[in-house]
């Protein structure tokens, strides 16, 4: 039973908002990105990785170009521990890639995680406590004060240690549940932590608004945001980061506002992995802004290697309809679609066009790894002619006549509707060939010759029934004398024999194909075609294809 009195808003607006953000169209430039598959993403898996598989993932993640990757909470057990430091004795993280690791505001664990980074030359120590009212009253049961109290001795507990070994280690200080936090709290625990710290242009201290749940409208944490990066101390010297949960599915959105609202770096995971619902899904955004002309400053170009990487590694699966990622995004099973897309890509070919304008698919699917013949175009019964006609030419070579194409696609989506199944591009090309390429079920042409005086005449021998016959007829030209025998010696009546012919762009070059309608009475067209070296006999294999469907049907 629905029982509406349980819920109410559990946020905190920023009074009279500047939205300064609102005014901003997009995105202009990449936010430093930080990976958190290593910890966050990892601690969400039903199965953790192994050792081996933290050690492939990183190194998948530095392939891809994030410089700074989060690997594990070293303090939390031995196999977190373990994996940071194989990355440092075995050298196995690049000079320009910087470690980052989490700890709680306890000094013993504090201690660990030092011990951890021990011979590191590049690191971020990301400190958190958590800000929200319901941890405080509900888990800590302490005051503002003492939540206070505690965020600064963590942050003097680093100091000291740090000195104590003689490093010099970024800083990260995340509120965590900072969405559930009163904002003058959360900007009071902020500075209180930063005054310890005393950041400078020179050495930045990161300050890490979490989304830890999802608790409003994406607009709001953009105030939220915005409101921080005004007031925040030591502004020139502050990294203002986000790290977007997706309880609500806005995870995206929030970050997308909240880089609009002043935030300069992002926190998240490759197809958003993380706890609950997720966290950022870091390839939907980074496309998103690439979409836009920005460029993401990461290794996008092969999502269909980083899906079958991911998969392996974290036991998940990707989505069919995950932005740019799944299987079926840029798939187009309607006819209607199809035929846009079909249109709008010969249109970019005929005009010689660079800006990406394609109707119903907002980025190049080459860009990403995604090809035309196999993820674009997708054919089943809800397919239309200009799907199936684009499908058989891009893969294939064969240019339908625009009529045509309406007779082979009813055929295919019918083959289709009764498999209740889609049907991949060599099956539809199966169906194509089958059914109307050299088709001999009821009359076999054998042999023909032609002679002209000075009308053509032909001889032709076929084979009906397992008997030959032998016509003979004359006409205006090849075509029309075969025509003209098949007509008077075997009783067909068909008239208005049209033609298209070309050369095969893809297969064998020599070979040509020759496309025939014949209309019966009644008035219904019917179509054959057929593939020969030479193009006479092509129209000739043509012209029989459509008599024998037309006895078929």
């Amino acid at each position: 039973m629905i029982n509406l009195s349980k819920y109410s808003p559990r946020f905190y607006p920023i009074e009279n908002p500047t939205r300064k953000w609102a005014t901003k169209t997009h995105i202009e430039k990449s936010p430093i990105w930080c990976s958190v598959d290593l910890r966050d993403g990892n601690q969400s898996l039903v199965v953790p990785m192994s050792l081996e598989e933290k050690l492939d993932y990183f190194k998948l993640l530095t392939d891809i170009g994030f410089k700074e990757i989060e690997v594990g909470f070293p303090a939390a057990n031995e196999t977190e521990f373990t994996f940071l430091r194989t990355l440092i004795e075995k050298d196995l993280i690049p000079d320009d890639v910087t470690v980052q690791v989490l700890t709680q505001s306890r000094e013993h664990i504090i201690e660990r995680t030092f011990d951890a980074l021990e011979g590191c030359k590049n690191a971020i120590v990301h400190l958190y406590n958590s800000t929200s009212v319901a941890q405080r009253e509900q888990v800590f049961r302490m005051s503002r004060e003492e939540i206070t109290d505690l965020a600064r001795e963590g942050a003097r507990t680093f100091l000291r240690i740090a000195e104590e070994r003689g490093v010099n280690y970024r800083y990260e200080y995340s509120p965590e549940s900072f969405t559930g936090t009163e904002p003058d709290f959360a900007l009071e625990i902020c500075n209180a932590v930063l005054d310890v710290w005393q950041p400078t242009p020179e050495k930045k201290v990161i300050i890490n608004l979490p989304v830890t749940v999802e608790l409003s409208s994406p607009h709001i944490y953009a105030d939220q945001v915005e409101f921080m990066c005004d007031n925040l101390k030591y502004r020139d010297s502050v990294i203002v980061s986000l790290h977007p949960h997706n309880d609500r599915g806005c995870a995206v959105a929030d970050a997308e506002l909240g880089l609009l609202a002043g935030a300069d770096r992002v926190e998240g995971t490759l197809f958003g992995n993380g706890e609950r619902t997720g966290n950022l899904d870091i390839i939907t955004l980074a496309l998103n802004m690439y979409s836009h002309g920005v460029d993401p400053l990461l290794d996008l170009s092969n999502i269909p290697a980083l899906v079958e990487a991911y998969e392996k590694a974290t036991r998940m699966q990707v989505y069919d309809r995950q932005p740019y990622s799944g299987k079926l995004v840029f798939a187009a099973f309607s006819g209607s679609h199809q035929d846009a897309i079909a249109k709008g890509i010969k249109w970019r070919e005929e005009n010689d066009v660079t800006n990406w304008d394609v109707p119903y698919i907002p980025i190049d699917p080459r860009d990403i790894g995604r090809e035309y013949e196999t993820d674009v175009i997708r054919i089943n019964s809800q397919s239309g002619k200009g799907g199936i006609g684009y499908l058989l030419e891009h893969n294939f070579g064969y240019s339908l006549p625009a009529t045509m194409r309406q007779d082979v696609g009813a055929t295919v989506k019918s083959l289709s509707d009764d498999a209740h199944a889609e049907l991949s591009p060599e099956q539809v090309h199966k169906i194509f060939t089958e059914n109307y390429v050299n088709v001999n079920d009821h009359i076999k042409l054998i042999d023909y010759h032609f002679v002209r005086k000075p009308m053509i005449s032909v001889a032709l021998t076929v084979e009906i029934d397992g008997t030959e016959r032998h016509l003979q007829a004359t006409g205006n030209g090849r075509l029309d004398a075969v025509s003209n025998a098949v007509k008077k010696q075997l009783g067909i009546k068909f008239s208005e024999l049209t033609y298209e012919e070309h050369a095969l762009t893809k297969g064998s070059s020599s070979q040509a194909i020759t496309y025939v309608s014949i209309t019966l009475e009644g008035g219904r067209k019917v179509w054959g075609a057929g593939i020969h070296d030479d193009i006479i006999a092509s129209s000739i294999n043509a012209l029989f294809s459509a008599i024998n469907r037309s006895i078929a049907d």
